[in-house]
């Protein structure tokens, strides 16, 4: 049997690898997701992700309600392609992050370490910060 959870959250997936990105509401979840989409990711799940145990991978999936569609903030809601990919880091996005971090904490997500960092909001930096926290810190994939 495959366990699955929807999580609220926004997703994208860097060269085969997810990115899940939490926060409170306003910190800044979509825009990150839309500033990486523009770098070349793509979408998984904005403002959610369904999650499934895969062997000993997490794949991160487009949940079928929302399935498709980002919000732009001030825009409005826009269509995009999804895809899936394994999940390899979890950025929580905070007013006030710690400045250095080695090495990244471990989230338990469906009986798997996660790596998880936190990133301060609305950084101008942020999307890029988020492709070096990947490079750096995140699971590598078979």
């Amino acid at each position: 049997m495959t366990e699955r959870q929807v999580i609220q959250a926004s997703c994208v997936a860097i060269d085969g690898r997810a990115v899940m990105i939490e926060g409170e509401p306003g910190s800044g979840k979509s825009s990150l997701a839309l500033a990486l989409i523009d770098r070349g990711a793509q979408l998984i799940g904005d403002d959610g992700v369904s999650l499934s145990l895969s062997h000993s991978a997490i794949i991160a999936s487009p949940p079928p309600n929302i399935a498709g569609k980002i919000e732009i903030c001030h825009v409005g809601i826009a269509d995009m392609a999804t895809t899936s990919a394994p999940l390899a880091l979890i950025i929580n996005l905070v007013q006030s992050a710690p400045r250095l971090v080695e090495p990244a904490a471990l989230r338990d997500m469906l009986g798997i370490a996660v790596p998880a960092l936190t990133l301060p909001t609305h950084d101008h930096m942020l999307a890029l910060r988020t492709e070096f926290a990947l490079r750096m810190h995140g699971l590598k994939t078979a």
